[in-house]
């Protein structure tokens, strides 16, 4: 039965939607202002027509239905929403004159790369990019190193409230993505494949804050999810989950550029590989590095977790690099000072098939990274290391690129770690799949270091398992051997002290440490460990 209060709701929501204040946002199609799909009209006029429409009417969605749509620079605006339908493709123009140059206002060191994108906006708010469709940058038409008139797929610089969702993303004549200084930022269920030219990033987080990213498939030539601060505005609040990313670079990195720094960054369950199906511009098939954290610019690298990561087939599993390019953002300013490395935890990762390299985790002399920690960690290596890497003197390199090689092949297998502390290693399992004579740890020039539950392979003819130099403060406790070994612990550097080893099960070994380079016997302590010869 209908009460009198019922129908007065009925009459009211009548009034309502007849009055047209409920009436849902605008719907243009752009073939309604003459883009045409067959792949070789010019639509630019036409599509850019429809966004302006939507935007001048408050907002809404410009849809683009199946077929080929050619087109050079479109400039979103505020409150429109790009809708591609499946069997869309949005294809960019060949013709650099197509693509108007546009510096943004952000100032940057991305001031000096190319300033032309198919996608572009600044200063915008509540925009998006969705569907099912593609989007086709054309890059093969743009092989050339010079980064003039190569232009961005999408570049957004100062926008606020994107979306970015279920696209498919295509041979970008740059970095595929760039989102400069933007805030709320929400990527999805977006597939990249970019393997047509040189830089061919597959996503770029520039200074942005607020930012989601989940459930993306990212296949590079260049880096695959990268984060930069090319501006004095650091990366933060981001967290990134759920996503397979395979490059011939490095797939997760933070770097190079890094004067604003990165805080606050959270990274879970992604699967990484060196990419299957392609050949890389750049000469090396396999990826460089899996896990890249990098600050070589002044700026702050600070509280940045990773965890459940499985890395296959990648040169370098994990590189974590302090220095001191210190390269100004803008012309006139001076160099930044050496930027800080601290609060960084990896913890179950995966990695198999990597090269003899080893990982590297370095900072400066009197600037170390600083409580990094690295725990449930499982690294297979491609082993083969001689004795005379081991004894390598490995350079300082400061002012160098940072890149996951650029110490050559470690005096480690495993890990080698210079200029650190507080750092933790925790349940880490170390493999090698031919006979290694490096040691699979050294820490050199490290302070109050923890090695907990080290699973490591030696071998009777190796230097040591473990190598410390110029340790101060270092517990060894829970260490097992998983091969016979000739020496477990070296001690060397007459500034090594306070070295305490319990609960270690090293009795494969047939010593248990030797104290090289006029390192204090009085250094180490051991307590309750299976010894050799027990």
């Amino acid at each position: 039965m209908i009460t009198h209060a019922h129908f007065s709701l009925l009459v009211s929501l009548l009034v309502t939607l007849i009055s047209g204040a409920t009436a849902p946002a605008a719907i243009v199609d752009i073939r309604a202002h003459g883009a045409k799909p067959d792949g070789t009209t010019l639509c630019t006029t036409s599509i850019q027509s429809a966004i302006d429409q939507v935007a001048e009417d408050g907002g809404g969605t410009v849809h683009f239905a199946p077929g080929t749509w050619l087109t050079g620079t479109l400039r979103l605006k505020s409150h429109v929403t790009l809708q591609l339908d499946a069997g869309c493709v949005l294809l960019g123009s060949t013709n650099p004159a197509d693509y108007p140059e546009h510096r943004p206002a952000t100032r940057s060191y991305t001031d000096n790369y190319v300033c032309q994108s198919l996608l572009t906006g600044e200063k915008l708010a509540n925009i998006a990019i969705r569907g099912r469709g593609t989007i086709d940058g054309n890059g093969a038409a743009f092989h050339w190193k010079e980064y003039v008139n190569r232009p961005y797929l999408i570049r957004l610089a100062a926008c606020r409230d994107v979306l970015v969702e279920g696209v498919h993303l295509r041979n970008s004549a740059m970095w595929m993505q760039h989102y400069l200084a933007c805030d709320y930022v929400r990527i999805q269920n977006v597939t990249v494949w970019n393997h047509v030219s040189y830089n061919n990033d597959g996503l770029d987080i520039d200074g942005c804050r607020h930012v989601v990213i989940s459930g993306c498939r990212l296949d590079s030539d260049d880096d695959a999810l990268c984060f930069k601060s090319t501006l004095g505005r650091a990366c933060e609040d981001i967290t990134v989950a759920n996503c397979v990313l395979s490059s011939h670079c490095n797939a997760i990195k933070m770097g190079t550029e890094s004067n604003g720094g990165f805080r606050n960054i959270a990274i879970s369950n992604c699967a990484i590989s060196s990419p299957r199906y392609s050949k890389s511009a750049y000469g090396t098939q396999a990826g460089l590095a899996g896990i890249a954290l990098e600050t070589v610019d002044g700026g702050h690298l600070d509280g940045v977790t990773l965890s459940n990561i499985t890395i296959r087939g990648v040169k370098v599993p994990i590189f974590m690099r302090l220095g001191n390019r210190a390269r100004p953002f803008t012309k006139g300013m001076p160099k930044p000072d050496v930027g800080t490395f601290r609060h960084v935890s990896l913890s179950n990762i995966v990695a198999t098939g990597a090269a003899p390299i080893g990982c590297s985790l370095t900072g400066l002399p009197d600037h170390p990274i600083e409580d990094v920690s690295l725990s449930d960690i499982s690294l297979t290596f491609a082993g083969g290391g001689t004795a005379q890497q081991a004894e390598r003197a490995v350079p300082e390199l400061a002012t160098n690129y940072p890149e996951s090689g650029m110490f050559g092949v470690l005096p480690a297998y495993g890990f080698y770690c210079r200029h650190a502390e507080g750092l933790v290693l925790r349940n880490v399992r170390l493999r090698a799949a031919r006979p290694d004579l490096r040691p699979a740890v050294v820490l050199d020039d490290v302070t109050n270091a923890v090695i907990d539950g080290l699973n490591a392979a030696g071998n009777p003819d190796s230097r040591a398992v473990v190598r410390l130099v110029h340790a101060r403060g270092a517990l060894l406790r829970g260490c097992r051997l998983t091969q016979p070994a000739g020496i477990f612990l070296e001690i060397e550097g007459t500034r090594s002290r306070d070295i305490f080893m319990t609960g270690n099960d090293v009795h494969d070994a047939a010593q248990l440490a030797v104290f090289n380079v006029a390192a204090p016997k009085e250094s180490l302590t051991q307590v309750a460990n299976r010894i050799p010869g027990e």
